[in-house]
């Protein structure tokens, strides 16, 4: 039976989540009043709430009561974008071995609305994934707090930030069930000295976030195993194989695998069908060498490769040729004359 990773650290509640006898529980539309997070590496700009829903800029949070959007001071850096984009890579090779699609969406908007339906709060992820694909389906412009199915795991890249001081807290009260929170192996002179490279699983749950081993919704995808995707320049031959081991995983939940992707079940069915063309010419190739053998004719070095060029030819012809061939260029040469023909 498969076990469901239990948190191993619990976070104090935040003070940005009401955890007192009546509050709201995890996945409820959260409160729209609240006491403003901080934002390391970050500096405030004023974006006013009629100018919001035109805003094109990334940000890290922006709140309606102050008209402040709070952006990220350095410069985006490609060192930052890469965890994100190689994580859209990364869960798409498992959906493959899966059977069934899993959806990335980038750092879409997390939209909380007030009471009269305007936007009160933003947040931006860096890496938004959903592991049904109907889910996004269903989704508008942003995602929508009360509305919209949550995603099945947030990516933060602390590269020049901190989300543990604010922006986690804020997941946290909107009922995300999952944060990933990747300190990247890269450094910039703007990456705070305290953050050492590695991952963090945060995981909801009755007492708010608590640090994993494991990914609750990529069952068995380690911490380890994921920072060490995220900041590899290729594939390793460990991460393949643990990205086939989740897969597998997923799809033994769903009832799902590789033949219910298209791309990799177009792949195995000509791989199964250049098997049995292989296995075929091996038959044929044996029979043609015990042929010559059995008449003593020579042959040079070259010549299985040389055989191997007319693979597509008939086995009684091959058989045929080796009978009444006088040695090893006549009997190429007859071959050649049957493929031309």
């Amino acid at each position: 039976m498969e076990q469901t990773t239990k948190p191993v650290h619990r976070r104090t509640p935040s003070r940005l989540t009401d955890r007192r006898p009546g509050a709201r529980p995890a996945g409820a539309s959260p409160s729209a009043t609240a006491t403003t997070p901080e934002f390391p590496g970050c500096r405030p700009i004023h974006v006013s709430r009629s100018a919001i829903a035109d805003y094109e800029g990334r940000l890290e949070y922006w709140e309606a009561d102050t008209e402040t959007a709070w952006v990220v001071r350095a410069p985006v850096s490609v060192w930052h974008e890469l965890p994100g984009q190689r994580l859209a890579r990364l869960v798409e090779r498992i959906a493959a071995v899966r059977g069934a699609a899993i959806e990335t969406v980038g750092n879409a908007d997390l939209l909380l609305r007030n009471p009269a339906g305007e936007r009160q709060r933003i947040l931006q992820a860096d890496q938004v994934v959903y592991l049904r694909q109907q889910a996004v389906r269903r989704i508008g412009p942003a995602i929508e707090m009360g509305r919209d199915e949550l995603p099945d795991v947030i990516l933060e890249v602390d590269l020049t930030t901190d989300v543990r001081r604010g922006k986690l807290a804020l997941y946290e009260s909107w009922g995300f069930p999952e944060v990933w929170v990747d300190v990247p192996d890269r450094r910039t002179p703007s990456s705070p000295a305290s953050r050492k490279p590695g991952l963090t699983i945060h995981l909801l749950g009755p007492d708010g976030y608590g640090s994993a081993a494991t990914s609750r919704a990529f069952s068995g995808w380690s911490a380890a195993e994921i920072h060490r995707a995220l900041n590899e320049d290729a594939l390793s031959g460990e991460t393949v194989d643990v990205l086939r081991r989740v897969g597998r995983t997923l799809g033994r939940r769903s009832g799902t695998g590789p033949d219910d992707d298209p791309f990799l079940a177009a792949e195995r069915r000509e791989s199964r069908v250049a098997g049995r063309a292989e296995g075929a010419w091996d038959g044929a190739r044996q029979a043609v060498l015990e042929v010559l053998d059995v008449r003593d004719v020579r042959r040079s070095a070259t010549f299985a490769a040389r055989l191997d060029a007319f693979t597509g030819l008939p086995v009684a012809a091959l058989i045929r040729a080796a009978v009444e061939c006088r040695n090893e260029e006549d009997f190429l040469q007859r071959l050649d004359a049957l493929a031309h023909r």
